[in-house]
């Protein structure tokens, strides 16, 4: 499946900011939305989450679902109830990833799976791939202090299928 163009790159230099990309991502979702997240351990996956929680007006504390594998958060507002699953300690792909029913879930929800990628993609095939990269060293923006160049994390948002040709991932890039 080959992505429909719809693709968004951001400079996300915090975690407040992170946290507010979820907040304006939340709206572009509706029931029956994927959405895998992609980055090394600490990179913000569960941060974006928690931002997407508070712009869909889930109950609950989005928290790291690696222990759990998966929390549901039923929705406060009348929309869609949030599913954050957690693949990294699945090696099984999508056969291990059965078990969490998460394609029940799918059509009434959004799907959040972090560490997903090459493991859920056929839950769906219109779906969306946030990948978070870490700035290292000297990686950030010129002139930045060394501390804050730490919290620096580039994010590419990739729409696949034809749900996201026209769901509005490039206004995304403007803040």
């Amino acid at each position: 499946m080959s992505t429909t163009g719809a693709i968004a790159h951001l400079t996300v230099k915090s975690p407040d900011q992170m946290q507010e990309l979820g907040r304006r991502l939340a709206p572009l979702l509706r029931p029956g939305d994927l959405v895998l997240l992609t980055g090394e351990l600490g990179a913000g996956k569960t941060t974006l989450t928690r931002g997407l929680g508070e712009g869909l007006g889930v109950r609950g504390a989005v928290t790291s679902p690696t222990f759990v594998i998966a929390r549901v958060h039923p929705s406060l507002t009348g929309g869609p109830a949030l599913v954050h699953a957690d693949a990294y300690r699945l090696g099984g792909g999508l056969d291990e990833m059965e078990d969490l029913d998460l394609d029940v879930s799918l059509p009434e929800s959004v799907v959040v799976v972090e560490w997903g990628e090459g493991k859920v993609e056929e839950l769906s095939e219109d779906r969306l791939h946030v990948v978070i990269g870490r700035a290292v060293g000297n990686d950030g923006p010129a002139g930045a202090p060394e501390a804050d160049v730490d919290d620096v994390r580039e994010v590419t948002v990739t729409g696949f299928g034809a749900r996201w040709a026209d769901a509005g991932l490039p206004a995304l890039e403007t803040c």
